[in-house]
């Protein structure tokens, strides 16, 4: 018998100790020790299992190694130890300090820039997801080529396109991976004009649409499938969801609309990551109105929304100029009490919220109910429609929001319908014989 059957292929699990930089003067919202825990979560996103995890207060930054020669020393001793595989800093190294803190500690050592890259890889899904996380890599690859390789003091003759006379390996490598950015944006503009048609295509429907953005594992993907019965990977894990994914909603009017699920947003989103996922959020850009979804039992909640509005500004979406509704999400972790006053605060606020529980169900009827209130963009109008005309008036049901509905003497329909002005302009062109007037 083979005794191939018995080899363990699984990668061996790998001991991580996980460090949250606090620099003094930092002006974060954030508080340390939930920095820490988040960062923690990221490491178990990658499958590290996390022995060991420590605040490192930092009063001055050491260029070489950002830790001073101390703290240095100590984590050293820790690592052999433990016999720990992994360091992760909770902070962006640059490539001569992660070289050097490798050397000290004789370990792997991932920043947070390259944690959350790692994570993505792994995650990416749809074509146009591996293409963003695959040019994102490079971007920051791109710094790190000392690091990287340690063949590159060499030099090498040649000529075409393997390089000229004298070029180093280091500069090779460098005009590789800029040939390599360079054909993934190419790659991303095309998937890009792609879904411009698409989104194109749609609004010839004259469907709303709504986006769901918010920190990542504020429960956006489990409310995503309460509200439209699919079955979208939703995890208690950070970036469970990363590639957009769009399905039909039915409002209570009976409307259908659209609603997408995008990406978790973090703080400190590497900025490679930003650029390249500006494609994907294109959609929350196009939205007509913006589900901003929050995990109102964290205490870390108000600063949450604070890096979703940065990110966001830093894509380019103003979000007060934007139709927002804030749902506060997760209201079943909190007491009766807590909650009460939570729904009442939600009726102050501004931008308006809804309270509400995905994994329950609660407050999401009144959510639906306040979209509606939302996309109906323009005052009711009053549509007569002549006798034996039912397909106008399921029409009507369909793309607008009926008010009123009478029967008039000869057998037609009138009704005062809410439509927006592009649906409106659609339906009299397809039923030419109903009578258009303003209430």
């Amino acid at each position: 018998m083979s005794s191939s059957k018995f080899v363990d292929r699984e990668a061996p699990v790998q001991g991580a100790l996980v460090i949250h930089p606090d620099r003094e003067g930092r002006g974060t919202a954030r508080h340390p020790e939930a920095r820490l825990e988040e960062a923690a979560g990221l490491a178990l996103a990658l499958d590290l299992e996390v022995r060991e995890a420590m605040i490192v207060t930092l009063r001055k930054l050491t260029p070489a190694t950002l830790f001073g020669a101390g703290k240095v020393q100590e984590i050293a001793t820790l690592v052999e130890v433990e016999e720990l595989d992994v360091v992760v800093v909770d902070d962006a190294l640059t490539p001569v300090q992660q070289r050097n803190l490798e050397k000290a500690w004789k370990a792997k050592v991932i920043d947070r820039t390259g944690l959350i890259l790692e994570i993505f890889a792994r995650r990416a899904r749809t074509r146009e997801g591996r293409l963003q996380v695959e040019l994102a890599r490079l971007s920051y690859e791109r710094s790190r080529l000392v690091r990287t390789w340690t063949h590159l003091e060499r030099q090498r003759g040649g000529f075409g396109v393997m390089g000229g006379p004298g070029e180093t390996q280091i500069e090779t490598d460098r005009r590789l991976i800029a040939d390599k950015i360079g054909k993934l944006k190419r790659e991303l503009e095309e998937v890009r004009r792609t879904r411009t048609l698409q989104r194109s295509a749609r609004r010839r429907v004259p469907f709303p649409s709504v986006a769901l953005v918010g920190y990542t594992n504020a429960g956006k993907s489990t409310l995503f499938n309460r509200l439209t019965r699919a079955e979208v990977l939703a995890e208690d894990m950070l970036f469970a969801t990363l590639d957009p994914t769009l399905r039909s909603l039915k409002l209570p009017d009976g409307r259908p609309a659209i609603l997408s699920d995008t990406v978790g947003f973090i703080s400190d989103l590497p900025h490679e990551l930003v650029e390249a996922f500006r494609a994907t959020l294109e959609e929350v850009r196009e939205a007509d109105v913006v589900l901003h979804v929050r995990d109102i039992a964290s205490e870390e909640s108000q600063a949450q929304a604070q890096d979703v509005r940065a990110v966001l500004g830093r894509l380019g979406i103003d979000m007060d100029e934007r139709r927002i509704l804030e749902v506060w999400n997760k209201a079943d972790l909190l007491p009766d009490e807590e909650r009460e006053d939570l729904v009442r605060d939600a009726g102050k606020a501004n931008p308006p919220a809804v309270v509400v529980s995905a994994v329950t169900g609660e407050g999401c009827e009144a959510l639906l109910a306040a979209v509606c209130g939302l996309v109906d963009e323009a005052p009711p109008i009053d549509v007569t429609t002549p006798a034996g005309e039912g397909a106008a008036v399921a029409w009507l049901y369909q793309h607008g929001r009926v008010i009123e509905r009478d029967e008039t003497e000869d057998g037609g329909v009138r009704m005062s319908v809410s439509l927006t002005a592009q649906a409106l302009g659609q339906f009299e062109q397809l039923f030419p014989q109903a009578v258009v007037g303003a209430r």
